[in-house]
């Protein structure tokens, strides 16, 4: 009963390296069943869009082979200025009725040609302010866009049967693992290489999405062009691992500034979001990404929101079994694999 559909492989694509989760659904939960990443060179991907092609395909093989995944039918994702997410309100229908009237509907809501884009929605219920209306999340990405991720996985040799969005994923494993949350408004907070993405849940419903421009690359450009680094040293210095001839205390004082300016970013969307929403204010935050583990981050997000703050730990709640898995080390990449985690939750005709 609990593999009505087949398991499908979450692969991430992201600026820095691809990454590959799999899972198996058993009657007390999800069980990890196979966790891997592939950096990519730089540049290979850039504001999300795929730029050299041959990379993204070799590194997905090589995690293929290199995990001797079965399994060909893949979930995968896409974020960034091609992808547009909109809470609307529109007249009470059915669901046949939306579905005849959605690209009209979309039209007004939407900044790009109707023939260029894949579109989606999710009716989430009638609207609390109006009887008469109902509450919709539309999704428009770009068909170019999405063409670039659906191309490398066929390349790759595999059949994407899902193309989802980043913080539909996160929230997707957020809402199968942690079912313990008592808080009923979170932000979930996707901090990459390229960019932040800001998701608020009230009652495990996606009210808010936003996009911010800055990420874990802003640290690296930073610290590159104040001591002269090249990016793995950079990338090093980031995550604490001091083994070079540099001030510490400079190297604190630049994360710091970097880190300011994240965390002032973040609380402006909070705060659009808390007048946009009846002063329903975030009640706890949920931190995922590579920037995650960046030195501070969390301290300083918590006093620079007055939020709580923790780590989102995909795996913390399922099944990992030590004899095929160093504990440790999944606890350590955890920040990185939400996205690829909650794609691999996916199964075969599911929306969103």
């Amino acid at each position: 009963m609990f593999r009505s559909k087949k398991d499908i492989i979450g692969i991430d694509i992201g600026a820095s390296a691809v990454k590959l989760v799999q899972l198996q659904e058993t009657k007390s939960g999800f069980q990890l069943k196979g966790l891997d990443r592939e950096p990519l060179p730089a540049e290979a991907v850039v504001d999300s869009s795929i730029m050299d092609s041959s990379a993204v395909v070799m590194a997905i093989r090589d995690l293929i082979a290199r995990n001797a995944i079965k399994s060909q039918d893949v979930a995968t994702s896409v974020s960034g200025h091609s992808v547009i997410i909109r809470k609307i309100s529109l007249a009470l229908m059915t669901e046949d009725e939306l579905e005849n009237s959605i690209q009209w509907e979309a039209e007004q809501y939407i900044p790009f040609e109707m023939s260029e884009v894949f579109l989606d929605y999710h009716i989430l219920g009638p609207d609390p302010n109006d009887q008469g209306q109902m509450e919709v999340i539309l999704i428009a990405a770009k068909k170019d866009f999405v063409d670039e991720y659906v191309s490398v996985v066929k390349e790759s040799g595999l059949n994407p049967v899902i193309v989802d969005i980043d913080c539909f994923a996160i929230e997707n494993i957020y809402c199968s693992v942690y079912t313990d949350e008592t808080a009923n408004i979170v932000a979930l907070i996707d901090m990459g290489a390229s960019g932040i993405q800001v998701n608020v849940l009230k009652d495990s419903v996606s009210v808010f999405t936003r996009e911010i421009q800055l990420g874990g690359s802003s640290y690296n450009e930073e610290l590159q062009k104040k001591f002269g680094l090249n990016a793995q040293d950079a990338e090093s210095l980031k995550l604490g691992v001091d083994n070079l001839s540099v001030d510490t205390e400079a190297v604190q004082l630049v994360l710091q500034e970097v880190t300011d300016n994240l965390v002032l970013e973040i609380r402006r969307s909070l705060d659009f979001f808390s007048a946009t929403f009846d002063d329903d204010h975030v009640q706890k935050i949920y931190l995922t990404g590579g920037v995650a583990l960046t030195t501070n981050i969390l301290p300083s997000l918590a006093d620079g929101l007055d939020v709580p703050v923790e780590i989102l730990d995909p795996f913390s709640r399922m099944t990992v079994n030590e004899k095929d898995f160093d504990l440790d080390y999944v606890k350590s990449v955890a920040p990185f694999f939400s996205v690829a985690a909650g794609l691999a939750t996916r199964k075969v005709g599911d929306k969103l």
